[in-house]
């Protein structure tokens, strides 16, 4: 797909749609949430990136608010999206990095953000990397997947059902897999190999990258992935294509919900592993292939913002852009991810990134953008996505219900600037558990095993066997543990953490 193909297509769609439609200013906001994949805090220009740029995003911040100290609730994806969608911690169900034929983790009983906007008139969407679990366990992708996105609060679902290197490696609409064949049915096994596609192991010849043992399984579009895969030959994806199919379906969702307002969880799959950016934007970084996935991505964000202005919608959307988790070099393949970072730090001024306890974990680059609504600036309020749920049910006039969002606070004047109060503790989690307290920061003591698979890794990940203390407001790189020298503090860490552990906050005030 060549440049003058891509800039046709993107003229092609924002002509076709109309102007006005829901920007009227006495109507509801429309909220457009913008979920990146594995985006360090410092791999977006405003907060420092070098070898890519963002102009998208950096507009964005440069004319909304950039929030510095914005956390996702978990170092890892699966737990932090299920955390974002039921003000929940992914502790309480202990939510983990899932395989991509694992069941529907949320429980269809549970309020959700999405269910909470319906109920509010909004039509609700997600398109994208889902990574929640679908049906119920040893699913049938050959018919409708029940349960799924619908049951808990989306009327429109457009998924990469868990990862792009994990199978099965198809898109699945309103919770079926377009363009499955009966005559060649699916099935995905993590355990047993299936009949029906070479594998990395066997085939390294037909791989366009090399993969480590455990990504060496199934080879969709010349890359091996997690897990076994046999049939679904006309419904595979190629990766390459994933920011025009995902952007064609998250405008023409926004084009559908003319006189209603909207929630659209854009679920990016950049910038996850495999790094497999579309022709379009190869060589537009220094960093190679990951470096050209961030620009890749920021292209998607000024297209849809830019469908917004189009439709005069943009006064009256709430745009939240920010990651899932931490940023990740080796996660698998041999994509140059280190050789070509040049100068360029994805964590930032932090420690750490995707799996770690330590700051760069959860400490996600984070902007909220509304003309005339948030005044252009810089907010260092303590945030977290948790607490979407409820700030966003306060938005639109939405009472919770007791047992709904049990971690989930109304901090909405803090994310849209108004306030410069937020969060007084903050937990983070990751394979142990942190918290954060005024100017401190206290890691738990791993007591476990560090998984293989990570252990290989060079991966700051926050695991030690004694206490950690640090304090943030002296020193944020989390280099000097202080934990033998402030007892006390450390024992009222420790307390804090407990309380949190033993019952959902809602019930004892405490956040």
């Amino acid at each position: 797909m060549n440049k003058l193909f891509l800039s046709s297509l993107c003229l092609t769609a924002l002509a076709s749609c109309k102007p006005g439609g829901t920007g009227q200013q006495d109507q509801k906001p429309n909220i457009l949430l913008l979920y990146v994949d594995d985006l360090g805090y410092g791999d977006i220009g405003i907060n420092g990136a070098r070898g890519v740029q963002t102009p998208n995003i950096d507009r964005l911040a440069e004319n909304g608010l950039l929030l510095t100290d914005a956390h996702c609730s978990a170092a890892t994806s699966t737990p932090s999206r299920y955390s974002l969608l039921t003000g929940s911690y992914a502790f309480r169900n202990n939510a983990a990095i899932l395989p991509g034929n694992a069941p529907l983790i949320i429980d269809t009983a549970m309020t959700t953000l999405p269910d909470v906007l319906r109920a509010s008139g909004y039509k609700t969407g997600v398109v994208g990397k889902w990574h929640l679990g679908l049906g119920l366990g040893e699913m049938d992708w050959n018919g409708e997947i029940c349960p799924g996105p619908k049951d808990i609060g989306f009327d429109y679902s457009f998924l990469l059902p868990a990862t792009g290197d994990r199978v099965p490696c198809v898109f699945v609409e309103n919770q079926r897999v377009v363009g499955v064949d009966p005559a060649d049915p699916i099935r995905v096994s993590y355990s047993d190999k299936l009949d029906g596609f070479p594998t990395g192991t066997e085939n390294p010849e037909l791989l366009k990258m090399k993969a480590d043992t455990q990504h060496s399984n199934t080879i969709v579009n010349g890359v091996s992935r997690i897990g076994y895969m046999s049939g679904g030959r006309n419904a595979l994806w190629t990766d390459e294509d994933f920011p025009m199919v995902f952007n064609k379906k998250a405008i023409d969702f926004i084009k559908g919900c003319e006189g209603q307002p909207f929630f659209l969880y854009y679920a990016f799959h950049d910038i996850h592993v495999p790094h497999l950016p579309n022709p379009a934007f190869v060589g537009k970084s220094s960093m190679g292939p990951r470096g050209d996935a961030i620009a890749q991505m920021d292209w998607c964000v000024g297209q849809l913002v830019s469908l917004l202005e189009e439709l005069g919608l943009s006064e009256n959307t709430l745009v939240i852009l920010t990651s899932d988790n931490g940023p990740v070099l080796d996660d698998g393949y041999e994509d140059m991810a280190v050789e070509m970072l040049g100068d360029h730090n994805p964590s930032g001024p932090f420690r750490g990134g995707k799996y770690s306890a330590y700051e760069a974990g959860t400490r996600m680059p984070t902007v909220v953008y509304w003309p005339g609504v948030v005044e252009p600036g810089v907010s260092d309020a303590l945030l977290s996505q948790v607490d979407l749920l409820a700030s966003l049910a306060g938005l639109v006039g939405q009472n919770l219900k007791p047992g709904v969002g049990p971690d989930s606070f109304n901090y909405l004047d803090a994310w849209l600037g108004k306030s410069n109060k937020g969060r007084d503790i903050l937990l983070e989690e990751a394979f142990t558990m942190a918290l954060r307290f005024g100017e401190w920061k206290y890691i738990h003591p791993f007591k476990g095993f560090t998984p293989e698979w990570l252990a290989n890794k060079d991966i700051e990940t926050g695991l030690s066997g004694e206490d950690q203390l640090y304090n943030l407001y002296q020193e944020p790189g989390e280099m000097f543990n202080l934990a033998a020298s402030q007892i006390d503090k450390v024992k009222e860490m420790q307390n804090i953490l407990e309380r949190i552990i033993k019952e959902p906050s809602r019930n004892s005030e405490m956040h």
